[in-house]
């Protein structure tokens, strides 16, 4: 038995992406074990420069950048394009596939023992490295995230359903523990960074004024506030027990489509909710259905259960008043 078959159990993963996803499940392994250790790897949280986007990067930002790359460099992975690299890179010009990766999503929180990820899309190659991945969004063969948390665990859709492998620590292998995840209908939560409240835009501040209003208001239902400020644990418990999540674009410069950016973070995401019976939106069209202009551009965010995101949408077309 092979590496590649031995690190995850399943068929029902593409005979061609076996071994990018076995790849990405290998490095994903070292970097739960690197997170794992904490404090005992060194200082994992240090900001050791910025990348083109002007973040901060954190000493295992651009650690867990290089792992990834060397790992698929040796399958069938053509062009990378990396939140922490400024062009695309081209591993293997017989290969099949270009990947966009967030090699380490929600970095900020490494120091404080809260949830990270790695977020990836996967398409299939173009000759022109850039518009391998500046292309409708709903083109992608992949897409997927690992959370390194309690649980180290992939979840991942190929087009037919939403799926959760969780490592196994003892065997070092990823298991299938989800066939088919789907977000519930119901929810009383909601995830935004509230303390922009004075910057957002008059159809989003109403739209959770009315969530605050509780059941007083007109929505019936008293809810709860949830921000992690991960993109990645933000969508996990979306996935695992509902709600919605909102970054929308705000009145700060360099706000205006909010932070999050479309090609390696918002496409892979929707691709899973979709897959998982949810809605994801820009605040108002389908993310599914729209492409990058460039490759780290930005997009408001918007993901849930369908009637919550269509309710935010109609927010959107109401009077100014």
């Amino acid at each position: 038995m092979t590496e590649a078959a031995e690190i995850i159990s399943s068929d029902r993963i593409p005979a061609g992406l076996l071994p990018v996803v076995s790849a990405l499940c290998a490095v994903s392994r070292d970097v739960a074990r690197i997170i794992a250790k904490g404090p005992l790897a060194g200082a994992l949280g240090a900001g050791v420069g910025e990348n083109t986007d002007g973040d901060q990067q954190k000493a295992l930002d651009v650690m867990a950048d290089e792992m990834f790359m060397a790992a698929l460099g040796a399958t069938g992975v053509r062009f990378y394009a990396s939140e922490e690299q400024e062009h695309v890179e081209e591993l293997n010009p017989a290969g099949r596939y270009a990947l966009a990766i967030d090699p380490l999503d929600g970095s900020s929180n490494i120091d404080v023992n809260v949830s990270v990820g790695t977020i990836f899309s996967i398409f299939e190659a173009v000759d022109d490295a850039e518009a391998s991945f500046l292309r409708k969004a709903r083109e992608q063969i992949a897409g997927g995230y690992v959370i390194y948390g309690p649980a180290t665990a992939l979840v991942v859709t190929f087009g037919d359903g939403t799926m959760m492998f969780t490592l196994d620590p003892e065997s070092g292998r990823f298991i299938l523990t989800e066939d088919r995840m789907r977000i519930r209908d119901t929810t009383n939560e909601f995830a935004i960074n509230a303390s922009n409240y004075r910057h957002w835009s008059k159809p989003v501040r109403a739209y959770i004024d009315d969530c605050l209003a509780g059941e007083t208001g007109p929505r019936d239902r008293n809810y709860n506030m949830r921000w992690v400020a991960s993109l990645v644990a933000e969508a996990h418990r979306i996935l695992s027990r509902g709600g919605v999540f909102l970054y929308p674009g705000d009145a700060r410069p360099g706000y205006e489509n909010g932070r999050l950016r479309m090609v390696y973070e918002c496409a892979p995401i929707a691709f899973l909710i979709e897959q998982a019976g949810g809605k994801a939106t820009d605040g108002h069209d389908p993310i599914l259905d729209q492409g990058a202009g460039a490759l780290h551009a930005r997009t408001p965010f918007v993901f849930g259960p369908s009637e919550m995101v269509d309710r935010v949408a109609t927010y959107h077309d109401l009077p100014g008043q």
